[in-house]
């Protein structure tokens, strides 16, 4: 496996060995003992998730608080994303800083966003599978968003013909300056 760190170094794209032929292909896409050696601690994933959006679905920026903050471990299984991972750690050199990544299956990136970040991603294909294994269970109490579309994150999301597709809950997710971080 192939790991690379981004502008954000604990947010990191991993690319699994693909073995492919005439066949088809194959790839181990997750190895605890692998990802562990990859991220440097040892992770326990809890849950695992699966969403499928259309072409301009744009889900995010959502992340958990404390006492149930998520790790997600995210890639595409059919279609590709724009993902994008926001720090909204007080304390870090890189508070209000993103990182963003083309995934897909077809380059088989994954991508591993700790606790402490925001994440989302905006469908680019004609629709996307996405799986994301978290750390911890899914919190309606300490759940939290940040407005895809804050002007002092200034995330730079690819142009689509369309605006973006959202969830009622999205449209109306604060401002950056409104929401609630990570001390």
């Amino acid at each position: 496996m192939k790991v690379t760190p981004t502008v954000l170094p604990e947010v990191l794209v991993l690319e699994p060995r693909v073995f492919g032929d005439e066949r088809g292909f194959f790839m181990e896409s997750y190895n605890q003992r692998a990802f562990n050696e990859a991220v440097g601690q040892e992770i326990t994933f809890v849950q695992d998730n699966h969403s499928r959006s259309a072409r301009g679905v744009l889900r995010g920026l959502h992340y958990q608080l404390p006492p149930h903050p998520q790790g997600k471990l995210v890639r595409v299984t059919s279609g590709r994303v724009f993902d994008v991972a926001v720090d909204l750690r007080r304390h870090s050199p890189r508070f209000g800083q993103w990182v963003g990544e083309d995934i897909s299956a077809e380059n088989s990136r994954q991508v591993w966003i700790p606790p402490g970040f925001a994440h989302g991603f905006l469908v680019l294909s004609e629709y996307a599978d996405f799986l994301y294994k978290t750390t911890d269970y899914y919190s309606a109490r300490d759940e939290a968003a940040v407005r895809w579309d804050d002007p002092t994150l200034a995330i730079a999301w690819p142009r689509l013909p369309t605006p973006p597709i959202l969830s009622p809950k999205d449209s109306a997710a604060p401002a950056f300056a409104q929401a609630r971080c990570f001390d």
